[in-house]
């Protein structure tokens, strides 16, 4: 009879090294694919190319990082690895939003607004309303997974119901219009926009490179951290302002994407395999950045845009979803 075989315990030692080597190769493939998408294929003048392409590298870069960040926290905040913003229905709040401006301003005069001005609006109202729910959601006593997927999916259900009603009365030149602004866009991001977008992310980020011992001891869970000292309410409601800041940046810019950071964060937890904010986060920028440039060179130069990357992946993404629940998301 053969003795059994033991599986050795992970050292810290060899946890902090798969980490760093993790991120060194993590890194490494961002590097490669941004080389890439500057240079393959590229013709005529390397100045125009260098800056038309680099503003669409600076914008795939903002719009990753804001979706990966925000998904971590986020699911830091409701110790859950399956829920995201975009879950509990962030995205029906930027459908119904836009289908709203179309509705009553239409989009000739909505055109002719200054889109600081529109990005601004559009900024407060998705924060504030977002910052409503959470605070009814998750500030309130531990609530089950299975009651936050249900009122999350109600709730995108009714905003999207809404938004329905209104688009069957829109003129059929004003429902293009608006289909166009609801599909997810890497490639069209306003230049002006865009650095509004990164002035907000990184004065996240900052906050957030100050802070990740305290982003630890929240993923702890409740009972854990006010032990701890960590004064719940307020810590809570503060990262749930910043996930909202930063999903409301994403989406004001290039429209929803549901499952993208769930796609993100979950592969990034696999490759570090730590729940260390310090790793995790920038894991799951690094991988969020890898797919979305890797994925736009590759439409690009190799099917030549024949499809839309947000399609691919919003797919990949629903998949991982639907696994995730399927195990049990809870940690």
């Amino acid at each position: 009879m053969q003795p059994e075989a033991r599986i050795l315990p992970v050292t810290p030692a060899q946890s902090e090294t798969r980490a760093q080597l993790a991120l060194i190769l993590l890194g490494g493939g961002v590097f490669l694919a941004a080389a890439l998408f500057m240079t393959l294929g590229a013709r005529g003048s390397w100045a125009f190319v260098l800056q038309f392409r680099g503003m669409k590298l600076l914008g795939l870069i903002l719009i990753a990082h804001a979706v990966a960040v925000s998904t971590v926290l986020f699911q830091t905040v409701t110790a859950n690895r399956i829920l995201t913003p975009s879950i509990m229905g962030f995205d029906a709040l930027f459908v119904l939003s836009s289908t709203l401006l179309i509705a009553f301003m239409g989009s000739v005069q909505l055109s002719g607004l200054d889109p600081r001005l529109l990005f601004a609006a559009r900024l407060i109202v998705m924060t504030l309303f977002s910052m409503a729910l959470y605070r009814w959601l998750f500030l309130g006593e531990e609530q089950s997974l299975h009651r936050l997927l249900l009122t999350g999916v109600v709730f995108g259900i009714f905003l999207r119901t809404l938004a329905e009603f209104v688009q069957r009365m829109l003129d059929p030149n004003e429902f293009m219009v608006l289909s166009d602004m609801l599909f997810a866009s890497f490639t069209k991001i306003d230049p002006v926009l865009m650095g509004i977008g990164w002035a907000l992310v990184l004065a996240v980020t900052l906050w957030l490179a100050r802070n990740l011992a305290r982003l630890d001891v929240i993923g702890l869970g409740r009972p854990v951290a006010v032990n701890l000292g960590i004064r719940w309410r307020r810590d809570v409601l503060l990262v749930l302002a910043l996930v909202s800041v930063l999903v409301a940046v994403s989406t004001a810019l290039v429209g929803p994407v549901t499952f993208f950071g769930l796609l993100a964060a979950s592969l990034a937890r696999l490759a570090v395999g730590t729940t260390r904010h310090a790793v995790l986060l920038p894991a799951a920028s690094l991988t969020a950045m890898l797919l979305l440039i890797g994925g736009q060179t590759l439409l690009e130069r190799l099917f030549a845009f024949n499809t839309a990357l947000g399609i691919v992946i919003e797919f990949f993404g629903g998949v991982v979803f639907l696994i995730l629940l399927l195990k049990g998301g809870r940690r």
